[in-house]
């Protein structure tokens, strides 16, 4: 028997090839889940062209449906509270339950630019993306559950800028910020319903988050985006000890076990996966 047969989960941020949430939905589907497929856009632009002819949430949808298991396709801005309560309700209404939420959705902004410079409504668009949108998904999630009464399983992805300061980044790293004190606190609030509310910490992982910053730099430099992104992940090498960036299975393990049962100890945490990267940061 897979590890959640007989499971529903419901991933945010699943639409990009590259994402974590993609990564994170095919590996529920194939343990077992049954999975509602959560996005904005359908098909999401990508800098890649690695991405070329992707599907979105349809390729989502079938992939995790040749395991087997059922797929769910959502359109949903979290930022939006009515979507977040349509999602949910559409997602308990056509498979039964939530027992697995994982919130992957996010965006990254302006990379480089000075808290002295930053635009409102920069500032507003993260802030609102990262941790109104995270709160919302799992304050509705967190109802359903609750009022089911068979407790379940949260992570909220978060950062490892969500534990210091990044120059440049100085929206992103509030939003993240923002995001492990929601955790911590619907962890104590919610953990007598038996619901596990966790975090995880990515370093730098080769997903679509930094789009938008490697097509300005390929246009600075006259390179593609892709080589961009290289030139980028070269530069991160030279600080992670372990000497390589993340790969997307080293985030879907770690979900993995925070909502299993092997994890059923484990209550408010917010776990950096870095690859020594936030030794060397502290």
């Amino acid at each position: 028997m897979k590890i959640f047969e007989g499971k529903v989960a419901l991933v945010t941020g699943v639409a990009n090839k590259q994402s974590m949430g993609h990564a994170v939905a095919l590996r529920l589907a194939k343990e077992g889940a049954d999975v509602a497929l959560v996005d904005r856009y359908k098909v999401p632009r990508s800098s890649s062209a690695a991405d070329e002819g992707w599907g979105g949430l349809d390729s989502v949808a079938t992939e995790v449906e040749s395991t087997g298991r059922k797929a769910l396709v959502v359109l949903a801005d979290i930022t939006n509270s009515q979507e977040v309560d349509k999602a949910v309700a559409e997602t308990v209404g056509k498979m039964g339950k939530i027992d697995i939420m994982v919130n992957c959705a996010a965006i990254r902004g302006p990379v480089t630019t000075q808290l002295a410079d930053l635009s409102e409504s920069d500032w507003r668009t993260i802030i609102d993306v990262n941790l109104t949108g995270a709160f919302l998904t799992a304050q509705v999630v967190a109802r359903s559950m609750i009022t089911r009464g068979e407790g379940g399983k949260i992570v909220l992805i978060s950062s490892l800028a969500g534990n210091r300061g990044v120059p440049g980044s100085g929206a992103y790293c509030a939003s993240k910020w923002g995001v492990i004190g929601l955790m911590k606190t619907l962890a104590m609030e919610v953990a007598k319903d038996k619901i596990y509310v966790n975090a995880i910490n990515p370093g730098t992982f080769p997903t679509n988050l930094r789009d938008d910053f490697y097509i300005e730099w390929a246009k600075a430099e006259g390179i593609t985006p892709d080589e961009a992104k290289e030139k980028h992940n070269k530069q991160m090498v030279k600080k992670i000890p372990l000497g390589r960036i993340g790969d997307t299975k080293d985030i879907v393990d770690l979900v993995v076990f925070l909502v299993s049962d092997q994890s059923d100890y484990i209550v408010g945490q917010a776990i950096d996966i870095c690859g020594g990267w936030g030794l060397v940061q502290a």
